[in-house]
């Protein structure tokens, strides 16, 4: 049985003035995801996928120099699309998110709905893994809300945010483990820091 990970990326340099999907890492996220780079449980010859925005090939990029391969990015693996909005304040962000993800056949303020963009997520990644060689690992960098989407699909369970990384650990950088041939999820939300090597068995 071959598995794959979902990892988001961790904390990033939050401005106002930049659009949201070109946030780069912070100095703390850029060391949570050099540390996790290093720790490894990064398989080598495993094949990567991200987001292309900036915060996931970011971390997309460390996670394929560990290993020694390259990685594909793909805009429909990106984050739930909130540029109706624009930046939020965190108050407001969460609110409108709590909103997303409990009615997620309708826009929240403009928002991509929730159902779409698991459709998007969900499609993505199968067309990623069909490229992928039997028994080789694969590796997605993301974002929260598409992965908690494409959580809730390989759960077989409802879109909920009850199933969202915040209960891992705040700031991102969490991560869970699916299985690819049937597919369906191995694991929960775990903090990056807390995946081990044997993830891979």
């Amino acid at each position: 049985m071959t598995r794959a990970l979902y990892v988001t990326h961790p904390q990033v340099e939050m401005d106002p003035d930049v659009p949201v999907p070109r946030w780069g890492l912070s100095a703390e996220g850029r060391h949570r995801a050099e540390a996790f780079a290093r720790s490894g449980v990064v398989p080598p010859g495993a094949k990567v996928f991200a987001s292309d925005e900036r915060k996931a090939m970011e971390l997309a990029v460390l996670i394929a120099l560990a290993a020694g391969t390259e990685f594909a990015s793909d805009h429909r693996m990106g984050e739930n699309d909130r540029s109706a909005t624009g930046f939020l304040p965190p108050p407001l962000f969460e609110a409108t998110a709590d909103r997303f993800f409990a009615q997620p056949e309708e826009s929240a303020d403009g928002w991509e709905r929730a159902i779409d963009a698991q459709r998007r997520i969900v499609d993505a990644v199968g067309r990623a893994l069909a490229n992928v060689p039997s028994g080789t690992h694969a590796i997605f960098c993301g974002h929260g809300a598409v992965g908690t989407l494409l959580k809730c699909h390989l759960a077989n369970r409802p879109i909920s945010r009850r199933e969202d990384q915040h209960h891992a650990g705040p700031g991102g950088g969490n991560c869970f483990v699916f299985d690819t041939d049937s597919p369906k999820l191995h694991t929960d939300w775990m903090r990056m820091e807390d995946l081990s090597p044997g993830w891979m068995c």
